[in-house]
């Protein structure tokens, strides 16, 4: 191999670790504006004073029923909404008013196979339409898994968890149902 031929490589190498480099510094964009059509970023930490307190007031929200479970778990129901698809999804709070941590007992989950092979859920939830003469169960995915709040453990005293649970819609002419959860009492809700 010659000098010539070894120096030249030697220089076509650097040539293209130059050329990468330079590419790579551009291409980071450090040096670009943001773009007119998105808004920049700011947090609401950096748009706060010192002087103004910070504030946790929750909005409240409205309760359709309460239903007494074992060992101070509540289920406050907060809506019951039919959608465009032929669904109900009915959506509320778990929550354990007792002094100790509390585990959710298995039987909510149904005794279903499909269902309980995935964990602990509310996938035991009923809907009973008494003047159609209907029950309708928890809706499941294609795996079996329920469409419903799911691996659920114990909620710490004074806690809530937010659950949800989707059945099919009963008729429109359906205006109050019958909620019923396995250790729960049940409620009746008021249909939009």
């Amino acid at each position: 191999m010659s000098v010539r031929y070894a120096w030249n490589r030697r220089g076509a190498v650097a040539v293209v670790a130059v050329a990468s480099v330079a590419l790579f510094v551009t291409g980071c964009g450090g040096d670009e504006k943001p773009k007119a059509d998105k808004p920049a970023v700011t947090t609401a930490s950096s748009q706060k004073t010192q002087s103004e307190p910070e504030q946790t007031a929750e909005e409240p929200v409205e309760e359709m029923a309460v239903l007494q479970g074992r060992k101070g778990l509540e289920l406050v129901i907060n809506s019951a909404e039919r959608d465009a698809g032929g669904f109900l999804t009915v959506k509320g709070r778990l929550r354990n008013t007792g002094d100790s941590g509390t585990a959710i007992p298995a039987q909510v989950s149904g005794d279903e196979t499909e269902v309980v092979k995935h964990g602990t859920s509310l996938g035991g939830a009923t809907l009973v339409d008494s003047v159609g003469k209907k029950r309708y169960y928890v809706l499941r995915d294609t795996d079996g898994r329920p469409l419903t709040t799911s691996g659920l453990g114990v909620v710490s005293t004074r806690d809530a968890v937010d659950v949800f649970m989707q059945f099919p819609a009963p008729p429109a002419s359906t205006t109050e149902v019958s909620f019923q959860l396995p250790t729960f009492e049940p409620a009746t809700l008021k249909l939009s």
